[in-house]
Parts: structure tokens; sequence; C-alpha cells
């Protein structure tokens, strides 16, 4: 499999153009041929099952037998079989395949359809689980991209995913998929707010620990000023910008040393730390507390610390109205609060796919407004390295963009639907000059940022990077400089497999260089960090999914075996890479950072902690698939003294699809699907309570009994440092696709990493937390959506349930406040639905959306087929 590529040169080095193909009839026959792609069934006997159909709509044929044309597509699902019409399919690396005629190939003819049947090695019920940007080739010539597949609407390029033998991945998968209907009966039974509209206009996302509201109201307007401990300034500059900016206030803003004495006759906000208790309003003593207190002349942000007056400030913030006509009015309250945990954090990952520069500065910016602080930065994977390195060019020049190079000297091969062109989706990185940008507009939010480099697998693009530096510092002669920052041993002969589809994504970890090269790294990222006037303190290593046989026909390994004691065997190298990488970080002064299975030996088994040389060794962990087996590793990590966040994937993963339907975007292979509620449901603090339904569906009342072992309690929840968010963008490709995919799941996350719900517990009361839900949602409509709104943020919205009676249309929606609209045409206008004016559905049937504001969601259809 290693090879394939080495063999795609040698046969379009040995080939002749076909005659029948010049640029321009190659362009013609991809621009005029429509290339789709369906589901045929997952649940038959013969497997999942899928077509790749080609509808010659040109003037150009495909001439009969072999020739040297192929199409080359993207596949998340390696193709494992062809069945028959003159037609191959091989698999290239990660999710490029290559169909290709072979002697039997009848022809295709301008205006014949081709069908190619094929078998996937797993389930296809999404339209995002096909990639846009499939192209021919033809050696000698420019590749082209059929033109139908040149978009990201995937209707079209992909047929209709409808029929139940499509839909499910198997045929007992319990899992239904969603229709009006039955979003109308889930919504019928849910809890309603139990608080009025102006109440919810009140509540603070995340809830505060304590408030205590006061009567009356507090006008704010251009009387009042700002005033400031000194040490506050950055965080008085922020509050002045943001009131400016939502409610039109020019303040002045002063530094003042007389905080507790600022009684005037001006209106006054003060911003201090530290200072006396108050008016019995009692600062708490943690990190990250403040105390907010709201009366008719003067407003006082406390903090225990500078990120406790930040967090003040934005709970200020969250209590203006975002009706600009009445967002200078203001509650009076007091409030006390303090975090309930310390890392609350969101993971991005835009190593898979680049999404600039604006996006990432929205993301910290929302972060800051619902009290998040720690950023994990996914700069590196096997598709792409997102961040310049000085020295390094080939880093950026080369593993940040990707596009049709068999050699790999320009580019990366080609995935995820970027397409044979350096300008499609996906590509591009990070400057230095970006990257401290965006360290400085997070510091000044409290947002720690922190960087990823994985390795020793997801590492692709940095194993090509380099190894296209070595081939050209070889061709100058430079043989020592070429072999420093080597990643590839080019005698290793392992074979294997990545979760990915890859076949050399491994960093060979007994390479000295490998090592060379990750200190270059740490040295690099402390440099940007310290340009920011800040400090690297923790480098996450990844250290997840490694290949099962990398290394183990490696002679530089083989040779480690025989020198190196304490590494003895395959089965030795990931300690010894993680315990290299650990003395590296340690001598930096670094902590280090990686996922669950990069520290484990196998499922139950963590690596020696007393082997790690660094003060903190932080675990995200991830997999928790209930009956893998596995969900356990967290409290292992965290009882043998590793720090944890919790990063469970069935709850906390936000690139999962919102609900169960082939139109909702991303990957579901920890949970179905992942709705707001069931972010909001998640309980930290009680890890085995949050086990819900196995993978294909079936309820889990015992998790022990699934498992079929005890289950290890946690011993030393100290170890435990908080919870965070994850996006991961195999299937975003844009920032238009990616912000929906976060929002407004970061909240109901960010609101359960702050506060601990009553409802919580080990006998968790789960019609409180619908109901809390219920409040929780309402509020969410009525401020923080138009809040979003004004920071131009994309957002998802849930589709709204209906059913017909009597031919009636009968339509809600999951949350409370969003409003309703339907057409009964597809070139209709929406019209907004009423509970008092119930419109009549025909026989042609009728689309719904919710509308909150310029935020719509996806459009579901009502049919009546008797009306």
């Amino acid at each position: 499999m290693k090879y394939l590529l080495m063999g795609l040169l040698c046969f379009y080095g040995a080939a002749s153009a076909a005659a029948s193909f010049t640029q321009e009839s190659l362009q013609n026959f991809a621009d005029g041929a429509e290339l789709r792609f369906g589901v045929v069934s997952n649940t038959g006997a013969n497997g999942h099952q899928v077509r790749m159909i080609i509808i010659n709509q040109s003037q150009q044929g495909l001439p009969a037998g072999s020739s040297d044309w192929s199409i080359y597509f993207h596949s998340v699902r390696q193709v494992t079989a062809v069945a028959g019409d003159g037609m191959a399919i091989e698999h290239v690396q990660g999710d490029l395949h290559r169909a290709y005629p072979t002697e039997h190939f009848a022809g295709l003819k301008a205006g014949e359809t081709l069908v190619v049947n094929y078998t996937p090695s797993a389930h296809i019920v999404s339209y995002s689980d096909f990639m846009p940007r499939a192209f021919v080739v033809v050696k000698g010539l420019e590749p082209e991209v059929f033109g139908n597949t040149d978009t990201e609407v995937f209707s079209d390029f992909v047929d209709p995913i409808s029929r139940p033998e499509q839909q499910l991945r198997n045929a007992n998968d319990k899992f239904a998929i969603a229709t009006a209907e039955s979003r109308y009966r889930a919504n019928q039974a849910r809890s309603q707010p139990n608080i009025s509209s102006a109440d919810a206009l009140k509540r603070i996302i995340p809830t505060p620990v304590k408030v205590d509201y006061q009567r009356g109201d507090t006008q704010l307007d251009a009387s009042w000023r700002i005033v400031y401990a000194g040490r506050l300034k950055g965080e008085a500059q922020y509050l002045s910008a943001q009131l400016a900016d939502v409610a039109g206030l020019q303040l002045k803003t002063n530094p003042s040393q007389q905080l507790s004495s600022a009684e005037t006759d001006t209106p006054v906000i003060v911003l201090a730390v530290g200072l006396p208790d108050e008016r019995k309003l009692t600062l708490p003593e943690g990190a990250e507390s403040y105390t907010l207190s709201i009366e008719k002349h003067r407003i006082v942000i406390n903090g225990r610390d500078n990120a406790g007056a930040f967090y003040g400030v934005q709970s200020l913030l969250a209590l203006l109205n975002p009706n600009a006509q009445a967002a200078l009015t203001l509650p009076r309250v007091r409030i006390a609060d303090a975090p309930r945990a310390n890392w609350r954090g969101m993971h991005y990952d835009m190593g898979r796919n680049f999404h600039g520069l604006a996006v990432t500065l929205r993301l910290i910016e929302q972060m800051a407004r619902y009290k998040l602080n720690k950023l994990h930065l996914h700069l590196t994977e096997d598709e792409g390295w997102r961040l310049e390195i000085p020295g390094l060019p080939e880093l950026t020049d080369i593993g940040a963009k990707r596009c049709f190079d068999l050699a790999e000297r320009d580019c990366l091969l080609t995935q995820l639907g970027t397409g044979s062109d350096a300008d499609g989706s996906g590509n591009g990185f990070f400057t230095r000059a970006d990257f401290v940008e965006i360290l400085k507009f997070a510091a000044a939010r409290h947002v720690q940022v922190i960087p990823e480099i994985d390795m020793p697998g997801h590492a692709r693009a940095a194993i090509t990077s380099m190894n296209a530096r070595y081939a050209n510092l070889m061709e100058q002669g430079k043989e020592v400089e070429a072999r420093r920052y080597l990643l590839a041993d080019s005698q290793d002969a392992s074979k294997y497999l990545s979760i990915q589809n890859y076949t050399d994504n491994a960093v060979n970890v007994c390479l000295e260089s490998t090592y060379t090269f990750v200190d270059k790294i740490m040295y690099e990222l402390q440099q940007m960090y310290r340009d920011a006037g800040l400090k690297l303190s923790i480098f996450h290593m990844g250290g997840d999914e490694v290949g099962k046989g990398a290394w183990t026909e490696s002679p530089v390994c083989d040779d480690l075996f025989a020198h190196q004691l304490g590494v003895s065997g395959p089965a030795d190298l990931k300690p010894y890479f993680v315990r290299r990488v650990s003395q590296l970080a340690s001598a930096r002064g670094l902590s280090l950072e990686g996922w669950e299975d990069g520290l484990m030996y196998d499922a139950t088994n963590t690596f020696n902690r007393s082997q790690l040389d660094n003060k903190q060794v932080i675990a995200n962990a991830w997999d928790n698939i209930w009956e893998w087996g596995v969900a356990d590793r967290a409290y292992r990590l965290a009882n043998n003294d590793y720090q944890v966040v919790m990063s469970q994937a069935t709850h906390l993963y936000f690139d999962h699809p919102y609900e169960a339907h082939p139109a909702e975007r991303g990957y579901y292979w920890a949970a179905r699907a992942t709705d707001v509620a069931k972010v909001f449901g998640f309980m930290p603090d009680n890890l085995y309570a949050n086990a819900d339904f196995t993978r294909n569906g079936d309820p889990i009342t015992d998790v022990e009994a699934l498992v079929g072992r005890e289950l290890p309690a946690l011993e030393k929840p100290e170890n435990i440092l908080g919870m965070q968010g994850h996006v991961w963008s195999e299937t975003i490709r844009t920032a238009e696709q990616l912000e929906p995919m976060i929002y407004p799941r970061v909240m109901a996350m960010a609101e359960r990493a702050w506060h601990k719900a009553s409802w919580e517990g080990r006998n968790a009361d789960f019609s409180a937390r619908d109901q809390a839900f219920a409040d929780f949602s309402q509020t969410l409509v009525l401020k923080e959506l138009p809040r979003m709104a004004r920071a131009n943020v994309g957002v998802h919205l849930p589709v709204p349930g209906a059913v017909v009676d009597g031919g009636q249309l009968r339509a809600n929606v999951a949350w409370p406040g969003l409003a309703i609209e339907y057409k009964t045409s597809e070139d209709g206008s929406w019209t907004p639905y009423a509970d008092g004016a119930k419109p009549s559905v025909g026989a042609g049937g009728i689309q719904l959306r919710s509308r909150a504001g310029d935020y719509t969601s996806r459009a579901t259809a009502v049919s009546c087929p008797g009306c």
C-alpha cells in the first residue's frame, strides 16, 4: 500500500497521452459531464453499497479498454470492492481514491451514462460523508475538476438519501431518522419555560453562583464614567469599547487609587481587585471569582484577580438588553460568582481544513463572552500544517496547501474535497505575525492559547514537508543539513493503516532528528509567545491514534532496540517517544499535554507517570464509546496522577450532527447526534451517569454490565481540571460551515463548565434538568442569538416539527421564542406561521423552517398525500 504513489508516478511516466484528449477537450468533458454519487443501501445482503455515476453530457467520449485517464475522488470511507463495469478503484492515501478503466471497459460515448457500484468500508448515511471536487487526470495535461462537483451544495453531486436502507447505518440501527412528525411529538413533550420573557432577558449565561435582584433599574448614559485600579487598564479599555459598540456610549475612563470611596455625584462604574466586602456582598475566595453590584448611581465590579474582574465585566455586558432601544437599562442586582472548573476550554481543528484568521478571532471573542479560558489550537494534521515556523519554510510552502502532486514536492496530496488546485478549499496557514496577533487578542480576553503539534501519528503534513526539504537539500549536496529535521526512515518497510486511511503518517520515533525537530518547534513557539508578551506554559504533543504496525520493520528502530536499555520492541516506542518529548518540554519549563491514548499502553494501563519529568502532564479524555470499555480512562489517568480535561466525544464533540438526518453535517462515530440539550445535560462530575445509548441506539441502564467488568471510581478528583468542547474539521471546509457547528453548543458547554446545577449529582433529577434547559433555551433565543448576530457569528437553529391535522398544519419548535415560517412551493415566499391561523396543506406538501432575526434553520418538508 505505501508504495502506491511510486507506482502511480511510474504509470504516468510510462504512458503516453491519449490522442483523443487535449486540454480543451478534457476541460469540455469535466465541465459537460456530470459526476454523481449515491447511496444504494447500508442494510442489504451485500452490505454497504454506493454508486458513482458519470452522465456524459459533453462532446468528448471516453475510449474503450485500458487507457491513461483516471478519475480521482475523495471518499472518507475506503473503497474495498468494485462490481464490474470495466472500472477499477484503488486507494491512494487518506480519502483520495483513483478510478480507472480496465481492459474490459466498454467506453463512454457522448450522451451515455456509466454506473460504477462499489463497496465502502463502512456505512454512508449523510450528505457530508461525500466530498466535493472530483477531478479527471490525463498524463501530460492539467487536471480538470468536474464542474458539478466544484461546489459546497451537496445536491449538485449527491443523489437524495431518502429511503430507510439509505438512511440507516445497518439493519439493526435503533436511531430513527428525524422527521417533521417526530420533531413535533418530541417538542410537545418538552418542558416549557417557567420564567417570563423579562426574567429571561435578565439571565446571565453561564449562570452565576449567587444572584440577588433588587427593585428598580439603572439607566446608563454619557454622564457615567469608568474608574479602575491601575492593573485593570486592559479590562477597563475592553469595557469602554464594548459599551461604545453595544450601547453607543463614550464614557470617560480613568485609573484611581481610591476605588472604595469613589462616591461622587457623577455615576461611576468601578473596576477593582480585592476591594473589602461591601454591602454584605462577599467576594468568593477562588481564582477568577468576582462580585458585581448595580445600584442607581454606582456599579462595582470587584475581582479576586484580573480574570475575575474581566468576568465581572462580561456579566455586566450580559445584562444589557439586546434591543438597541433598551440597551441602556440595567437591572439592579448583586452577584457573587466563581467558576466551577479552572479549565473551561474549546478545541479547534484547523489542521485538516484552514478557515482563516478572522473566524479564529471571532471564536476567541465569543469564548471570552461566555467565560471560557483555554483555546486548544490543533495546528497540525495529516492534511495540513497551519503555522509558519522560521527556518522551516517547507512546513507551510508544502504542508499548508493541498493539490494534485503525486511526488508531493510542491504540495500535499489533495484531501478532504480540496480538489486538484492549490487554491481549493481548506488551504492556508497562520503567519508568525498572525499567530502573535491571536496570542495578544486572546490574552486581552483572559484566554490561554494551547498549541498542539500532533505527533507521532497524524503527522503526514510534517513528514512530507521534511521529506521535500531533505530532497531539495540533497540536490544541493547538503546531506548533514538535509537530515537535520528528517522525520521518516526511507528504509522503513512497516505496513500499517491509520484510522484515517494513511499508510505513512507516523513520525519515526527512533530517529534522533525527530527530537531535533520537536525541540525546534518548541523553541519557535516560545519565541512567538515572548513576542506577544506572554509565556508558553503548555505544549500539546497530540500522541493519539498511531497506526498499528508502525515502526515494526524499521532498521533504525531495530538498532535502537539493540542499544537502548528499556526499549526492547515496538510496544516500548510510544512511551519512549512521550518520555523524550516530556524531557524536551520540561527542559523548557513546559507542562505536557496529550490525548488519552497517547499516554496509555492499552485500554487500562497508563504510562508510568513518574517517568515523565513535567510538573503537569495533562490528558484529554475523549474516547468514551461506552460499549468499547475505555470510557473509564479519564478516571484511570486521574487516579495515576495525570491531570485530566474532560473531552468526552459522546457529548463534547461539536463536529457531530445536531440530529439524525442526512442533511446534518458531521461525522457520527461517537454519537448519532449531539444537540444543544445533550451538551447542556453533560455531568462532568459523574462521568458514568452520562451513559445514555450505545452506538447502535440501545439504551444503557447499567454501564458496568455493558462493559462486563468493574469500573474504577474517581479517587483523586483534584486531578480533574475541567472540560472543553471540540470541533474537528474533516467535513468543515469553510468558515461559514464552521461556526454553526460550534454555536450555540459552545454556550451550553460553557454553562456546564462554569456552573454546577442543582439537578446534577449521583441521583440526577432529569425532570429538573429538562426544565432548566427550557429556561436556558428561552434566554438563548431572546438574548444570546441577537448578541451573536451583532458579532456576525453563524449559528445553527433547530428544525421545526410539524404534523397535518385535518388538512391543516400544526407546527412547533424546540426552543421557546423561535419563529416558524412556511411556504407552499419551491419558488414561493416564506410566510410567518401562527398557531391561531393554521395554513392548509395540499397534496404538494409544505416546507417549514425556524427563524431568529436573520438566522434561519434548515428547511423540512411536510407532506399530505391524501389531502
